[in-house]
């Protein structure tokens, strides 16, 4: 089966507000991933807009999310997905057999500044590669 053929494999990443940490971790993703894995966030209480400080401690490292908007979340995107990553969601998020599911414990960005952001970001950059190697098993 060539690569071309081959279905990518596809993340949803899923938080309260969509507004932070599923954000950054579909931004990290899809970077790093190099358009390898398919990636969506959305949240079971979505926010009206991206946490600014979760905006600004990604712009330093190049990665630019200012124009995401939060998204809520459907079955459909649980049902397309492979591996659905909850953080924080709690009972809200819906369960699919089949599904691989891993749960990130990770401390909310609401309403913190960029300095307080930035080890939530760096944490999920970690996970993120671990994530990546995980699903595309030739990733160096």
């Amino acid at each position: 089966m060539s690569t071309e053929t081959a279905k990518k494999p596809s993340v949803l990443f899923v938080c309260i507000h969509n507004a932070g940490r599923s954000q950054m971790a579909a931004a990290f993703l899809t970077t790093l991933s190099n358009g390898e894995i398919e990636v969506r966030s959305a949240g079971s209480q979505p926010a009206e807009k991206i946490n600014p400080a979760a905006v600004e401690a990604m712009a330093e490292l190049g990665i630019d999310m200012s124009a995401e908007i939060p998204k809520v979340l459907t079955t459909e995107a649980v049902k397309e997905s492979d591996v659905v990553i909850t953080m924080g969601c709690g009972d809200e998020c819906p369960y699919f057999p089949g599904k691989r599911y891993e749960d990130w414990v990770l401390e909310d960005p609401a309403g913190k500044g960029v300095d307080s952001v930035r080890p939530i970001r760096d944490e999920i950059k970690t996970r993120i590669q671990g994530l990546i190697e995980s699903l595309i098993p030739a990733a160096k």
